[in-house]
């Protein structure tokens, strides 16, 4: 299968190129190149190609001639998105859509898109489905609910979304993100020694690791086109929603010495416990692999073996909002994050074997 990935130089997509192309998918990466200077280990794969360009951008001849597009290109998290709500809805609701818009006049048959359970929000202690209410807190997790809305109302018989809505990752890329909870208090844990929550930790989160989303996608990719169809799923494992005291704790038992603290209920109300057993009984060939324990173990042998300094984990391009706003403050990108014209120049549109070409 011909496979267009965006965000393919992401978290996520770090991740998740290296996999299909293990199971015999040609891949194609496009990623406007935000979060490059990130990379915590590894090496870029040399022979991927990659097009260098804002989704915002795309037009029709960037998607034709795919079997399927795995839409990861966003500006993802919540602090992020609450950075500039406005630019958050340009990009990832009317970017996004307007990218499925082009992918079904181009003929791609498949487009999967990778929602999150944010769209759940706040919720008690009940667990939540697909067919449950939604109830974002966010622009982030409101820009979800309308680009599902949206390109579901798009499908037809020549054009097949399918919406992941995976729980909130975790585990070691070489792109890494430490603003997501799980890698967080780990690299707290192994620069500090002390993991000090600001709330009480009560609050409910499903936690997924990012290889087992990587394999949520591709089995919807070799999935029949009718067990897919418009369908949402969550991605993860019901077993694997914990409080995030019980996650705390996880990290700390995984990293000799560390200790925990709690703090008091804060105005972060996000919490949501998530049902995944539609994704099994649907995608039988799906299973989540690793539990936080398994990740928290990963993180710490990786941390180990790169002796991993505090300035590495501060290091911005690891954090989403961190990164965006030194782009901006250097003058990089524009207030609507567009490449500057100097930049731009020294940018690229694609890169092959490792060497960055026009």
């Amino acid at each position: 299968m011909n496979v267009l990935v965006t965000g393919s130089d992401g978290y996520i997509g770090a991740q998740l190129v290296p996999l299909l192309r293990e199971r015999a998918h040609r891949v194609i990466g496009l990623d406007t190149g935000f979060y490059r200077d990130g990379r915590l280990y590894g090496r870029v794969l040399p022979t991927l190609t990659r097009i260098r360009k804002d989704i915002r951008r795309l037009t029709l001849e960037d998607v034709q001639g795919y079997d399927a597009v795995v839409h990861l290109a966003e500006l993802s998290n919540d602090p992020l998105g609450e950075h500039s709500p406005a630019l958050t809805f340009q990009i990832n609701h009317q970017g996004s859509l307007t990218l499925a818009r082009l992918c079904k006049a181009a003929g791609v048959p498949r487009f999967v898109y990778t929602s999150s359970c944010s769209v759940y929000g706040k919720g008690s202690d009940e667990i939540v489905s697909e067919e449950s209410p939604l109830n974002p807190q966010t622009a982030y997790a409101a820009c979800k609910v309308l680009v599902e809305r949206d390109v579901r109302a798009l499908a037809d018989d020549t054009f097949s979304p399918t919406f992941l809505r995976n729980a909130t990752a975790f585990g070691p890329s070489p792109r890494m993100r430490f603003d997501i909870v799980l890698n967080n208090l780990a690299g707290l844990a192994w620069t500090t020694g002390t993991i000090a929550l600001t709330s009480d930790g009560s609050p409910w989160r499903p936690l997924v690791h990012v290889l087992d989303i990587g394999e949520a996608i591709a089995c919807v990719l070799e999935a029949p086109r009718e067990a897919v169809h418009n369908q949402v799923f969550n991605v993860g494992n019901t077993r694997f929603n914990y409080r995030v005291r019980d996650i705390a704790q996880i990290v700390s038992d995984a990293f000799p010495g560390c200790a925990v603290t709690l703090g008091t209920a804060d105005q972060d109300n996000r919490s949501y416990r998530v049902s995944f057993e539609k994704i099994h009984a649907c995608l039988p060939r799906f299973a989540c692999r690793r539990d936080a324990e398994v990740g928290a173990r990963e993180l710490y042998t990786l941390f180990r073996r790169l002796g991993m300094s505090r300035d590495t984990f501060e290091f911005r391009a690891y954090t989403r909002l961190k990164q965006i706003t030194h782009l901006q403050a250097t003058g990089q990108v524009d207030e609507e994050l567009f490449w500057q014209a100097s930049a731009a120049a020294r940018s690229v549109i694609r890169q092959r074997d490792g060497n960055y070409v026009a």
